[in-house]
């Protein structure tokens, strides 16, 4: 999955032109004949230095368009290079830590056309979503007549660049005899889910049949892949990813300012923000502001995480040697 660097505006202007704006000098008017009439010197005057001050406006745009390229390259360069996740586990990291999407069934009150519903979900040990559904929802009455379906699962849902999941599958009922061990792991993620103990209700797993996932939709980023059911049952779950909401909000709260300065050093360019997102074992993803434009930019630790508090060693560590070259 190759991903550089996602703006969450004004991604039209994402990747700079491969040629730089023309720089077009418009020549002042000649300075008038002595021998005109007052009001024709003024009016001639008047139209010299217009012309010459929209030169000097096209020139400081031109500078600042080839300034802007430079650092939009300097961060795609950088993007390249930073360590992540293998795709299939940033993807399996990713479901199994979400708690909600958006399940797609084939509808039975109108055939032939598809039906969405926003479900709450867990995953079991092997990442297959479970469901816990009233006998009375449509879309439960659609999965028990036709158990092919769908899960959608975006990272951030603000922002369609980032990255989003869809497992294909068949949803079935849970077998009495896991039932047990199903309830136990949904309530761990929606622990006052007390209905799930309801007569009506019942817990579905969606047995993956392909695992696709796409990134970076409308920039000239867009990265995509698929798996196989067994792939996905195989892949690891990071461990570092499920320390990513302490971690970040004690960071935004009390280091805002070191985390911006790991990120200047990271990026050798000036950032005006940086606020962490999250983190995994090989590094953390901020957005950053630049020159008027927002980013998710991925910053790579210097070495693997082993635990939460190897992240603290790690960062402090990349803090030191911001500190240390900046002087």
């Amino acid at each position: 999955m190759k991903r550089l660097l996602r703006p969450t505006s004004s991604i039209l202007r994402f990747l700079p032109p491969t040629l730089s704006p023309t720089t077009i000098i418009i020549a002042p008017t000649p300075l008038p004949h002595l021998s005109h009439p007052p009001s024709i010197r003024r009016r001639l005057s008047l139209q010299s230095m217009a012309a010459s001050s929209q030169s000097v406006t096209q020139d400081l745009s031109t500078h600042n368009d080839d300034s802007q390229s430079n650092v939009f390259q300097l961060i795609q360069a950088h993007q390249e290079k930073a360590a992540r996740l293998p795709p299939i586990e940033e993807v399996r990291t990713l479901l199994d830590h979400s708690l909600r999407g958006i399940l797609s069934t084939f509808s039975q009150k109108h055939e032939g056309y598809p039906s969405g519903s926003m479900v709450d979900f867990a995953c079991d040990a092997y990442g297959s979503p479970i469901l816990a559904l009233s006998n009375l929802a449509v879309h439960a009455k659609d999965l028990l007549a036709n158990p092919k379906c769908s899960l959608l699962v975006a990272k951030d849902p603000e922002d369609r660049s980032d990255l989003v999941i869809t497992v294909h599958g068949d949803a079935t009922p849970v077998d009495a005899m896991e039932r047990d061990a199903v309830r136990s792991a949904y309530l761990a993620k929606h622990p006052n889910a007390f209905w799930v103990d309801f007569g009506d209700f019942q817990f579905l797993r969606i047995e993956p049949k392909v695992v696709r996932y796409v990134t970076g939709v409308a920039t000239a980023l867009l990265g995509s892949g698929e798996f196989s059911k067994e792939e996905f049952r195989t892949a690891k779950v990071d461990p570092i990813f499920q320390f990513s909401k302490p971690i970040t909000s004690h960071m935004n709260k009390d280091h805002t300012e070191d985390t911006k300065q790991i990120v200047q050093h990271s990026l050798s360019i000036p950032v005006d923000f940086a606020y962490m997102l999250d983190v995994d074992s090989l590094g953390f993803n901020v957005k950053a502001g630049c020159q008027g434009e927002t980013f998710k930019i991925r910053i790579p630790f210097t070495r693997r995480a082993v635990d939460r508090k190897d992240v603290k060693t790690l960062i402090v560590e990349m803090l030191q040697s911001a500190k240390t070259q900046g002087n």
